[in-house]
């Protein structure tokens, strides 16, 4: 039985993780999670589950909890992640935290040999050099959470990949694909909200929109599998069937297919090397679907991601200041305080202001992204 701990238990990935850990009880025990403020769900995932440690974003929400619960350790914040992270008795990690606010306890888990399934971009974008540095010094396997990696990873399982030609990841091209950019003037963020095809959280959801999602997972590609940015294209498909593509020297192209269902990819990292069952999962009928579309990206369409492109070739903390931008501007843009359109113009600006410092540690990564957010709300104000 492999135990597990998990961040961000309440955000979209890990309750769609708690439902894995429901349906599998004879394969995987929860020792320990983080939430947020949702302390309703948070209750919920306790009684369920019975874990021994559970983090909570507030201190007195931490407080309150223990009293209900005195057989549970209760811990809060920043440090409570890190307690999570680092639970004795866990051996995997699961990071499905939004934001760099996982990269400290990434690391600390790291560290103490557990395995990584990780669903976090933003600790690779903005620390990948460190992350993957740190797992091959402690001989720690960093496996992929989200679709398009995990698809990578699978189409790479068994194959020599130093004979890997190009990785293609595919995108759906968010809500608004058919839009042109004058159209995007003017949508508002239910809009924006509306994804074709996945389930997820508001903030992946408006990333998915302006396509920096896609850009982050460039950069995750680029660190994940050590691949070169000119080996790395995006594709648009939108009917998100084929997850992800791997072509090598021999032309032969080796793609990962299925409906669209975060939990298989999340599955898979936790049973992995191992495939089991998950409950209530379309199958794929191809001869139902009929037929799928390819399309190729026009970068001057979505500038997010041609910023990602760039700041990924250039390396160093431009990694940090682009995540934290784009971070700070989705929350005004949800918030209603700036345009759709202004996310973009947010993020391209603190680059071309940006100071770059190549190989940052991570103390370094942290003040670039601190001070990034609070420039962003300058800017606004």
């Amino acid at each position: 039985m492999k135990k597990i701990s998990l961040l961000g238990a309440t955000g979209s990935i890990g309750l769609q993780t708690i439902d894995i850990l429901l349906s599998h009880p004879d394969q995987f025990k929860l020792v320990a999670f983080s939430a947020g403020k949702n302390i309703d769900k948070t209750k919920e995932i306790i009684n369920q589950l019975q874990p021994e440690l559970v983090s909570v974003q507030d201190e007195k929400d931490a407080v309150e909890l223990q009293k209900q619960y005195p057989t549970i350790h209760f811990t809060s914040g920043t440090k409570g992640l890190v307690d999570v992270a680092t639970h004795p008795d866990s051996t995997v990690l699961l990071n499905a935290v939004l934001g760099s606010i996982g990269l400290e306890a990434t690391l600390a888990a790291i560290r103490l040999g557990k395995t990584i399934a990780i669903a976090n971009k933003e600790t690779l974008v903005t620390a990948g050099h460190i992350v993957m540095a740190e797992a091959e010094k402690y001989n720690v396997p960093i496996l992929p959470v989200d679709s398009e990696h995990s698809a990578v990873f699978q189409s790479m399982n068994g194959e020599n990949r130093k004979q890997v030609k190009r990785i293609i990841l595919t995108a759906s091209g968010g809500s608004f694909r058919d839009k042109t950019r004058e159209e995007l003037s003017h949508v508002t963020v239910k809009d924006a909200l509306n994804h074709p095809n996945w389930s997820m959280g508001a903030k992946i959801t408006i990333d998915s929109a302006t396509m920096m999602n896609k850009g982050l997972e460039v950069i995750e590609a680029h660190v994940l599998f050590n691949m070169p940015y000119d080996n790395i294209d995006v594709l648009l498909h939108k009917e998100s069937i084929i997850h992800s593509l791997v072509e090598y020297d021999d032309t032969s192209v080796i793609a990962q297919l299925g409906t669209p269902d975060m939990r298989v990819p999340i599955q898979y990292a936790l049973s992995y090397p191992d495939r089991l069952q998950v409950n209530n999962s379309e199958r794929l009928n191809l001869a139902q679907i009929g037929q799928l579309h390819f399309k190729e990206v026009d970068f001057d369409r979505f500038r997010a991601l041609k910023l990602a492109y760039q700041a990924g070739r250039t390396g160093g903390t431009i990694l940090t200041a682009m995540n934290a931008a784009n971070e700070a501007a989705v929350s005004l843009f949800l918030q209603g305080k700036i345009a759709f359109l202004q996310i973009e113009d947010v993020i391209e600006n603190i680059m071309n202001a940006h100071s770059n410092i190549l190989m940052p540690d991570l103390e370094t990564i942290l003040h670039v992204d601190s001070e990034t957010r609070k420039t962003v709300l300058s800017m606004v104000k």
